[in-house]
């Protein structure tokens, strides 16, 4: 999946790429199929640039033996030409250098390899102080480990699991799983973690690029120590094109004018430098592109890959459509949604029809029979102020001996999905809502996102039920599991819930809270608000205290003009105890039913697994923080916890330096993923790290999750309302496969709209100033956390107005010595030293190209820096979601 960052830099067209220097002159020597189009020269078959696929048979056969393996493709997005496979004994990633060897796989692509010979392994110098020997990871924290459930800007169901946190995160952190950003970089022979902004066209922006210190093999590897070699790979096949094949770019006329070619085709060079470029027949472009193309420079088009050759550097593909200006909020929105395969089409009327007709419907009476009714009980939603699709609502009422009752109640989406019909079938398919800044594309039509299932107040909603009575200390008791009738009283948003959290005896006044049904009271609302705050602080507590594990990192909201939709102002958005209440709710509810369903059907339960970070990052890590002095212990998911919450303190500098190294934590995280239990034979491997429990599932959002849908399914069958759903295991794995092939989807693009916005709000809004703190220091540039928003940036030495700067090592910290040239003649240069962990402030500015801005350090004692802490002003969340 691609980077979020990347279409912050767009590349001036015409710069080469990667792919294109192997094929002599641009946009000649490379012919798109057409037998016709050969060069003269040559006879016959034209050379292959590729190899051809292995078969079938070959693959399987070679995966069983062990002598091939196979592997999601990650490739850089700094640098293009590097990609990697995860190895399978969670060691060291195998790498796979260049176009040739990736062998036509895209980014994301399940593919097979087959490992080169010892001696063409790649060599990591200890010295190689500024490369990255790891693969660009795209950090997949689950929620459960971020904890804030995204900030989407309207839905709520990013408070429920913690499916991680690390969700709105800028540079593409997941929260679920966490392999954050940064790359590793070696000190002394060991691996010094320096976190890099994967930017595209950062190294061709005028950055100084050191010289590739990681060379291929010129000497005996037996004289090398083994921690210097990484396994060096080529793919033979591709099992599964899980890239979309579409791409958003520029179209641009072949170099050479004289060619057969150029009669023919244009030349389409995507913004995404990880795709290739891709001849597209004329026709399909605009009638007077070949005579003004200047006139579409700008203009943003998508384009599908259709075929790739093994004769041919570029790929051949058909333009799909115009998407209007770069830059713009729009045409970026669609091209993003369309590389990632998202479908926004409208919901067609054979889907339309298997919602009810008869409007407004109401609820049959039948169904009072069958469900347990808590029509009656103070019920009620807590949600973002602007959410439109309620999946969650919550009940605390007092029983005897001091305890309480508790219930979560769940929208019953599964009674309006017929299993098998056209409306399962594209729910299926779409498998999550995705959230961008401005708006949402819904899983399901809206009358049921919004309406029918959505648990608004005043009316009379279907449910699932999860009732438990807790002590004051959230020891349960009892529960019970069954479909309800519920009514809620009140939509809460969370800044209701917070002031009453925070005002436990005021009254407060009822123009400060939405309406309450008249059966209740806004005294017993807030009641019951404080009994849930004062339980879920306890079932919190005692998590951690059980060995969970949370990295928050920070998050980015916009507040947006209502007329033109551009952002005039972003924050990081503040956590607080009302979401962190409904959190621990939603957990409490997830884990049981993942016990429910688990012990009713062991082969068929589909469940959600987190799998310990890996090793060897893992480690790198252990030895960084070493290095630098800090008493981190790596030990288990709680040891860490522990660990980042007491080391630091609470001043300015500790909060900072916390943040950094929460992202570095976030790296060796891996993604939590769906799974049905009667494929994985060892129940250990069932476990989810972040949470430290045995089993989980996500059962809280099934508006806005597929997986969810069919966890309600199973939990029917084993209260006896259905039969078992009619789906081996085999079949269940394949679905929950693909549903966590789209929730990465998803969230790739929830963080690609959050960059997006973000690069418009520098652009009119900027220069933007904040203080910053070092990640990593390089031999010619360092990496910076911007802290006001959350973002990472390399700043360059040679874009500095410095007279001279010096690296060296000080012990094993790397440290950069920057010589300023002095603003005036009487004043001497300053000199500043930047080195890990040092707090510097940095101003955020616009570059000439659509959507690319940088980081520039501002010069020691410039005046007029507002603190990172500072509140940020600017009104509510942009939460709207037409």
């Amino acid at each position: 999946m691609s980077h979020p960052d990347y279409r912050l830099n767009l590349r001036p067209l015409g710069t080469p790429r990667g792919a294109s220097s192997l094929a002599g002159p641009r946009g000649v020597g490379a012919s798109p199929g057409d037998k016709k189009s050969k060069s003269k020269t040559t006879r016959g078959k034209r050379k292959s640039i590729f190899e051809t696929y292995l078969s079938k048979e070959d693959v399987s056969e070679g995966l069983k033996r062990g002598t091939l393996i196979q592997g999601v493709l990650r490739i850089n997005p700094k640098k293009f030409h590097e990609a990697f496979i995860p190895s399978p004994d969670g060691d060291r990633d195998i790498f796979i250098d260049g176009v040739v060897a990736r062998n036509r796989a895209l980014n994301g692509d399940l593919v097979v390899v087959n490992l080169l010979p010892e001696e063409q392994w790649k060599v990591i110098k200890p010295e190689s102080n500024d490369k990255e020997t790891e693969g660009a990871y795209e950090s997949d924290l689950p929620e459960e480990l971020c904890g804030s459930h995204l900030l989407q800007q309207s839905l709520k169901g990013y408070n429920d699991s913690p499916d991680v946190i690390i969700e709105a995160q800028f540079d593409d952190s997941d929260s679920e799983d966490g392999h954050g950003n940064m790359q590793n970089a070696l000190v002394d022979g060991v691996k010094k973690l320096s976190v890099c902004v994967h930017e595209k066209g950062k190294e061709d922006a005028g950055a100084p690029v050191t010289k590739d210190e990681n060379t291929f093999m010129s000497q005996d590897t037996r004289a090398l120590p083994e921690k210097s070699l990484q396994r060096s790979a080529k793919v033979v096949y591709i099992l599964e094109k899980k890239h979309s094949r579409a791409a958003t770019g520029f179209l641009k006329l072949l170099a050479d004018k004289n060619s057969e070619l150029f009669r023919k085709y244009a030349l389409f060079s995507p913004s995404d430098h990880r795709v290739p470029r891709i001849y597209v027949p004329l026709k399909d472009c605009p009638q007077d592109f070949v005579t003004r193309p200047k006139d579409y420079a700008n203009t943003l088009f998508i384009c599908r890959i259709v075929d790739w050759k093994e004769d041919s550097n570029f790929a051949l593909g058909q333009l799909a459509k115009s998407l209007g200006q770069a830059g713009e909020i729009e045409p970026e929105t669609e091209g993003i949604l369309t590389e990632y395969g998202v479908d926004f089409s409208d919901f067609s009327s054979e889907v339309l029809e298997c919602l009810p007709q008869d409007l407004p419907w109401t609820i049959p009476p039948e169904e009072f029979s069958k469900r347990r009714d808590l029509r009656k009980d103070c019920v009620f939603t807590i949600d973002p102020s602007t959410a439109r699709d309620l999946d969650d609502a919550l009940s605390c009422k007092p029983v005897a001996d001091g305890n309480f009752e508790v219930g979560v109640h769940i929208a019953d989406v599964s009674y309006f999905v017929p299993e098998g019909s056209s409306l399962d079938k594209v729910a299926a398919e779409r498998a999550t809502s995705v959230y961008l800044v401005q708006k949402v594309v819904p899983m399901l039509p809206r009358l049921l996102c919004e309406e029918l299932c959505s648990l608004n107040p005043m009316t009379d909603k279907l449910t699932f039920s999860v009732i438990w009575t807790l002590t004051p200390k959230g020891k349960i008791l009892s529960e019970w599991f069954g479909q309800t009738v519920i009514r809620s009283c009140t939509k809460l948003s969370y800044e209701h819930a917070q002031s009453m959290i925070e005002g436990p005896t005021r009254k407060i006044p009822e123009e400060e809270l939405p309406p309450v049904s008249p059966e209740h009271t806004s005294e017993e609302v807030h009641r019951a608000v404080l009994n849930l705050h004062h339980i879920a602080k306890e079932l919190r507590q005692q998590r951690f205290v059980d060995g969970a594990l949370r990295l928050d990192q920070l998050k980015l909201a916009f507040t947006l003009d209502h007329e033109t939709g551009l952002p005039q102002g972003c924050h990081i958005y503040e956590y607080r105890d009302s979401n962190k209440l409904v959190e621990e709710f939603m957990l409490l509810a997830n884990m049981a039913v993942a016990r429910k369903i688990h012990c009713a059907f062991p082969e068929r339960a589909l469940l959600r697994r987190h799998p310990p970070p890996q090793t060897k990052m893992l480690n790198d890590l252990v030895e960084f923080c070493d290095q630098m002095g800090l008493p981190m212990d790596f030990s288990s998911a709680g040891a860490l916890n522990k660990s980042l919450m007491e080391t630091f303190g609470d001043d300015k500098y500790s909060l900072a330096r916390k943040e950094v190294l929460t992202n570095m934590c976030s790296r060796p995280m891996q993604m939590a993923l769906y799974f049905c239990s009667g494929v994985l034979q060892d129940q250990a491997q069932f476990r989810h790290y972040a949470l430290n429990v045995p089993l989980y599932t996500h059962f809280t959002s099934p508006i806005r999750r597929f997986a969810d849908v069919l966890v309600h399914r199973l939990l029917a069958a084993t209260l006896g309302y259905r039969e078992l759903p009619d789906v081996e295991p085999e079949a269940l794995q394949k679905q929950a496969d693909h549903c966590n092939d789209r929730r990465m989807a998803s969230k790739r693009v929830q963080e690609l709209s959050t960059s997006l916005f973000f690069a418009i709000l520098v652009k009119e809004s900027g220069p933007l100033e904040s203080e910053a703190m070092v990640m990593g220091v390089l031999s010619q540039a360092f990496d910076v956390l911007v802290l006001r928003y959350g973002v990472q940036k390399r700043i360059y030495c040679n874009a500095l107005p410095l007279q001279s700067y010096r690296f060296q090592k000080v012990g094993k910290k790397p440290e950069l010595t920057l010589v300023w040239e002095p603003e005036d003649a009487e004043q001497g240069p300053a000199q500043q030293v930047v080195s890990i962990f040092s707090l510097v402030e940095v101003v955020l500015r616009a570059e000439a190209t659509a959507l690319k801005y940088s980081a520039i350090l501002k010069r020691p004692g410039t005046e007029g820096l507002l603190d990172w802490q500072d509140k940020q002003g600017g009104g509510d969340l942009a939460e709207e979601q037409d």
